[in-house]
């Protein structure tokens, strides 16, 4: 386990790929300012969150309480990591008409006698 000090990973840009691809400034779920308090202190809260750094201080029991829940947030560096978490684990959006006909892996069969939409007419 490597030690690290609150100014080496205050000084590390926080940055998260997968979601925010194009960083989070250009996301347009945050604010000039919560984007700015994202990159300075994210890779302090992961490392808080992580085990990898304990805290020295007021303010990392404050950030660790306000990450984990225990508290409000009431910083700015608090608030955006909270909507932070909030963005990245917000339930995926399926399509409004839900699973189509065509998706259905019985449709195409081919057989008459599973089609209940069939119409027969008799003469």
């Amino acid at each position: 386990m490597t030690n690290f000090t609150r100014e080496s990973l205050l000084k590390r840009p926080f940055n998260d790929f997968r979601n925010y691809p194009y960083g989070f400034s250009r996301s347009g779920d945050f604010s000039i300012r919560e984007s700015d308090a994202l990159t300075q202190y994210g890779v302090l809260i992961s490392a808080l969150l992580s085990g990898e750094y304990a805290p020295q201080n007021q303010e990392d029991d404050a950030l660790l309480a306000s990450a984990r829940g225990e508290q409000a947030p009431t910083t700015v560096v608090e608030k955006a990591w909270a909507k932070y978490q909030a963005r990245i684990h917000r339930p995926k959006v399926a399509s409004m008409y839900g699973k189509g006909k065509f998706a259905d892996e019985s449709f195409g069969s081919g057989s008459a006698e599973d089609s209940e939409d069939d119409l027969i007419v008799e003469d």
